[in-house]
């Protein structure tokens, strides 16, 4: 009986220690979530995609540094799938100043590019949005993942991200409030 009770002590000790679930479980549950974050903070489904298989192709590399016991396996996602996507407006940006003379019609290319199902003034007001306030939004009220864990994934303090979630909120409010009127 002795040998039993400490078979299954070590065996429940990585548990308690903060034990790694399996990668492709974690992606399996994560990907939509990280998708749709793509989506909000760069305003293109196609670019949203390209950047999520990124960011899993970083993370699967990356999986041996992954820690349960400093966040979420959501939270750590996010912060790369943040760095992905910074990486990408980087090189958008140098891409935009080489191509100087080619010019896109913006509007046609990013219909409904938040959501299904979405009315038209929620989703203009979204596009006003800044890109900052965009992101807070999708990791508050979309991702649903608490004032801290949305602190984490931006780098910033729960007081800043409070503070911006709450400007974006009220400037939502006021443009969806325009439009109806």
């Amino acid at each position: 009986m002795k040998g039993v009770n400490a078979v299954s002590t070590s065996i429940d000790a990585p548990r308690a220690l903060g034990a790694r679930p399996a990668f492709a479980d974690v992606a399996a549950e994560q990907l939509d979530a990280v998708y749709r974050y793509l989506v909000y903070l760069t305003g293109d489904r196609a670019a949203a995609e390209d950047l999520a298989a990124e960011t899993f192709e970083k993370a699967f590399r990356m999986w041996r540094r992954f820690d349960p016991r400093r966040g979420s396996p959501r939270t750590w996602l996010c912060r790369i799938a943040r760095t992905v996507a910074i990486d990408w407006f980087r090189a958008e940006s140098r891409r935009k100043r080489r191509e100087e003379t080619y010019a896109r019609d913006l509007g046609d290319q990013t219909e409904d590019a938040f959501g299904d199902g979405m009315s038209a003034p929620i989703e203009q007001a979204l596009r006003e949005l800044s890109p900052a306030e965009r992101e807070v939004v999708a990791l508050r009220v979309v991702l649903e993942l608490d004032g801290p864990s949305a602190a984490r994934v931006l780098g910033i303090s729960q007081t800043a991200c409070s503070t911006r979630l709450s400007r974006a909120l009220q400037k939502l409010e006021e443009r969806v409030g325009d439009v109806r009127e």
